[in-house]
């Protein structure tokens, strides 16, 4: 079950609606590849990240709607990322949100080209949908940046390097480095891209940007924890496998509570940076805060 708080659960509901109808894709698309980009997409899921955008839009003064594209957009990475995470070459998980995931039920090969298709037609959906070109260009590199070789790709490289890393020679600060691309990058650039559709101010910008920094990082300490502490009921994936695949992660150099209250402290650094704001920011207090009480 969500905590949002309920203005977003009308967002929520917007988000699906805008997620099915932009993956209509023609008659040109294989039948099959549509079925597997959609198949991930339309699964469900926590939808954090398009609920970012909007709320970053409508915090900084515009109508939220107006950043749906990009939103939308932002999911789609999302899941891109997710799906080729599961492969076998990488995670080889056969679980995700409580289904097979895309590789166990579509084949590797297809589930690749689903990714690739997802990936291509998040920036199709941001040039084809945002109406101002300045908007649309900066939403473009801010995403592409977030999402490439500097940002979530470079982060899952190093996260695979660290695997096979010798004891000990990885610490705190690589692990900040890895989540801050991995994980952080797409997160920040949720508010980021809310906050250009809205022409934001630089002060605007600038709190956004740490907001979005610091529950990024939250987030993933949660996850982390989740990892150790959660049921794959919940979860709808397998737990504990970090430890199992030796992966360098919060509980493992900290500790479960000192994770915690690393990630208690940047939800308080996240909302203190909304305190800039005239217009209302409960929702955006409230994902800070439902980024580390998760249960899945």
């Amino acid at each position: 079950m969500h905590l949002f708080p309920d203005p977003v659960s009308e967002l929520l509901e917007q988000i699906e609606r805008a997620l099915d109808q932009s993956t209509q894709l023609p008659a040109d698309c294989p039948d099959r590849l549509r079925e597997s980009m959609r198949y991930s997409l339309l699964a469900g899921g926590k939808r954090l990240r398009p609920v970012l955008t909007l709320l970053a839009c409508r915090t900084c003064g515009t109508d939220p709607l107006q950043a749906m594209p990009a939103a939308i957009a932002l999911e789609m990475v999302h899941t891109y990322s997710l799906i080729h995470d599961d492969l076998p070459a990488m995670d080889d998980d056969a679980l995700r949100r409580g289904r097979p995931t895309n590789h166990v039920q579509f084949g590797e090969a297809t589930a690749i080209l689903a990714g690739d298709g997802l990936l291509t037609h998040a920036f199709y959906t941001i040039t084809s949908g945002l109406g101002d070109s300045r908007h649309a260009a900066a939403c473009c590199r801010e995403l592409a940046e977030a999402a490439g070789a500097t940002g979530m790709v470079g982060g899952q490289q190093a996260d695979l390097e660290a695997e096979t890393a010798a004891p000990g020679a990885l610490g705190f600060a690589d692990l900040l480095e890895i989540h801050r691309r991995k994980t952080g990058c797409l997160i920040r650039c949720a508010l980021r891209m809310g906050a250009i559709v809205a022409d934001a101010s630089e002060r605007q910008f600038a709190a956004l940007t740490k907001y979005g920094e610091a529950i990024g990082l939250a987030f993933q300490i949660a996850d982390d924890v989740l990892d150790r502490t959660g049921t794959q009921e919940k979860m709808g994936k397998q737990v504990a496998k970090d430890d199992s695949h030796s992966k360098l992660t919060f509980p493992a150099l900290l500790g479960l509570d000192e994770s915690r209250a690393r990630a208690e402290q940047l939800v308080a650094d996240a909302i203190a940076a909304l305190d800039i704001f005239e217009n209302e920011t409960t929702a955006l207090r409230s994902l800070a805060r439902y980024s580390i009480v998760r249960d899945h």
